[in-house]
């Protein structure tokens, strides 16, 4: 994609899709803005030997919501910077789809904490994460 992002378009950042660790997992956004960020990822090739959702794929969901999140909170010309992710899994998933939520704990000019929750196909909570994040001014583009 050539440009910035639009960060009030969820096809704009799908567009982009969020890194190639994403597109991946099957992470899709579904809704942006500065209340909450929401997205989805399947299950299937995202598991441990045991066949439940990898802890770590959980995470992973949870810190690009959060980080999404951020970026639009922080405002225009901001930046966000992943300083602390944590993460407990409540839950095993096995199958199906997994849904995060993300939404704001407290946003200041220089830090913010969101907290993100994940839930399997029959709205139980499989995952709770909490992100914080550095804000601050973005840097200059560089053009080569």
């Amino acid at each position: 994609m050539s440009g910035p992002v639009d960060w009030s378009d969820v096809d704009s950042i799908n567009a982009v899709g969020m890194g190639a660790l994403h597109n991946r997992m099957g992470i899709r956004l579904t809704e942006a803005g500065p209340a909450r960020v929401v997205g989805t990822m399947p299950v299937e090739g995202n598991t441990q030997p045991y066949g439940l959702l990898h802890g770590g794929a959980s995470v992973v969901l949870a810190e690009g919501l959060g980080s999404i999140l951020a970026v639009i909170t922080a405002g225009p010309g901001r930046a966000a910077v992943g300083v602390e992710i944590n993460a407990t899994h409540h839950r095993p998933a096995t199958s199906g789809i997994v849904t995060g939520v993300a939404t704001p704990i407290s946003v200041g000019r220089s830090m913010g904490s969101y907290e993100i929750a994940i839930s399997d196909d029959q709205g139980r909570r499989t995952c709770t994460c909490r992100l914080t994040c550095s804000l601050r001014d973005a840097p200059p583009v560089q053009r080569g």
